[in-house]
């Protein structure tokens, strides 16, 4: 069987695209090992707002303060994960929520203070924002291995009880490579990597790290779409053996992104 991890963002879990990817997961459970990351910006930021919080972003990266984390853990590892959880176990699969603290599912440290690009000269404190340092594939293993759907979010912990916040994207990438497995899909907004962001029938169906490198050098790729095929590609080199990105999917198209790789997306690969 093979082993999937899938990465939903929060806009995913607050759409209809919810029941569509519930749906093909439950699928999928019967000849895939699955399991899901999932981030929760959106609802995030919806709650810091109600809550008449003001966000502290340095050179586009929100700095997780005390009452930030709290936000975080309120939204992706309960309102997300529990709506997540929720969809699935209503399109029949079996889903698991989890997050860092479970059972050190994503342990993590604190990010050390660091110069970012566009954030000047002086090393940036980001707060409670995490490094990953492992995966427990033990855990991961058992639950998917017996028909459950381990559904992560995206939140780190240290063995002290330390609590973290940390790109989805990240978490994906280190649960992948952890895992071996065959793909890690990152089911987003947008159907493909396009050659014109205007006509979806662009689909670039297949990128190795030279073309992709080639198509941000070009123009080809350019905003959002560049640091997830850096991201992507920085997964590959760590061992992840290909990386799918798909969206905006109709029904069974994301069983069949699975089944048969690049027929759906763009699937990102080594060479």
């Amino acid at each position: 069987m093979k082993t999937v991890v899938l990465k939903l963002g929060g806009e995913v879990v607050q759409s209809e695209a919810l029941g569509i990817v519930a749906r093909d997961v439950a699928a999928l459970a019967s000849d895939a090992r699955l399991v899901i990351v999932h981030g929760g910006g959106p609802q995030a930021t919806e709650l810091t707002k109600r809550l008449g919080m003001t966000p502290n972003v340095v050179a586009g990266r929100r700095i997780t303060d005390a009452a930030t984390l709290d936000v975080m853990k309120m939204t992706v590892a309960g309102k997300v994960n529990v709506d997540l959880c929720a969809g699935l176990l209503a399109a029949g699969a079996r889903p698991v929520g989890l997050h860092g603290a479970s059972s050190l599912t994503v342990q993590a440290h604190k990010r050390p203070p660091r110069v970012v690009s566009g954030g000047g000269d002086d090393p940036i404190d980001f707060g409670h924002v995490g490094d990953v340092d492992g995966v427990n594939r033990e855990l991961l293993a058992l639950l998917s291995a017996n028909g459950f759907v381990p559904v992560v979010a995206c939140l780190g912990a240290d063995a002290e009880g330390h609590v973290f916040n940390i790109n989805a994207d990240i978490v994906a990438n280190k649960v992948a490579i952890a895992l071996d497995a065959d793909a890690l899909f990152l089911v987003t907004d947008v159907p493909a990597v396009l050659r014109d962001v205007t006509d979806p029938q662009s689909r670039i169906a297949r990128l190795t790290l030279a073309e992709g490198k080639q198509a941000i050098a070009d123009g080809v790729v350019t905003k959002g779409m560049i640091p997830k095929l850096e991201e992507s590609f920085a997964a590959i080199a760590e061992g992840v053996r290909a990386v799918h990105i798909v969206g905006k999917l109709a029904a069974g198209e994301l069983a069949r992104a699975v089944r048969e790789p690049g027929s759906v997306g763009t699937m990102l690969v080594k060479e």
